[in-house]
């Protein structure tokens, strides 16, 4: 028997579990769907202000990790530390908590990733760059290639170490959020 996640370090963890990048899967959406009815079960209607599917799954076209993400929108008086602690009795995984964020994964095991890989992020209600992001690259394939070209160079740069991955996404991210934000979303897409 191997080491339980919990015991590994962040390099071992990083070696188990390296960036890898696959083709767009139709599969994506559906396990979306069974994610979000599963939250839904999990965290009391009246906490939930909205569930999107953010990530480089939800964007068209362009390769990802094959791991869904999810942002779960909560109402402002929700106790998000409250509906981490309810969701990790159920298989989910408190991976950071900062301030009004916690984000937790669902997958992960001492053998690897497992067939459905998710990463939840709990955020209060109008936290949400990553769904303007999402909609703006959807709007965009131009520039959803350009960030397809890059993940595709940082995968190969850092196959072992996601937090240099996603912080050389950084600035990429942040730039094209911007330009969204001044533009000016549209009526909210719900996904």
């Amino acid at each position: 028997m191997g080491k339980e996640l919990n015991e590994m370090t962040l390099d071992e963890l990083w070696q188990l579990f390296p960036i890898s990048l696959v083709g767009q899967k139709e599969e994506w959406q559906q396990w979306y769907k069974e994610i979000k009815q599963e939250l839904k079960e999990q965290i009391p209607d009246k906490a939930i202000y909205s569930v999107n599917h953010i990530g480089s799954t939800a964007i068209n076209g362009i390769q990802a990790k094959n791991i869904v993400d999810v942002l779960v929108e909560l109402t402002p008086e929700t106790d998000l530390s409250m509906i981490a602690k309810k969701l990790s009795a159920h298989e989910y995984m408190i991976m950071s908590t900062e301030g009004n964020r916690v984000s937790l994964n669902k997958g992960y095991t001492k053998n690897g990733f497992a067939k459905k890989v998710y990463h939840i992020h709990l955020r209060h209600a109008g936290d949400k760059d990553e769904v303007l992001f999402r909609d703006f690259l959807n709007a965009h394939p131009e520039i959803a290639a350009e960030y397809e070209a890059l993940k595709i160079e940082l995968s190969k740069k850092f196959k072992h170490d996601r937090d240099a991955y996603t912080d050389a996404k950084g600035d990429f991210v942040k730039k094209w959020t911007a330009i969204a934000r001044k533009k000016g979303s549209k009526k909210p897409q719900v996904r």
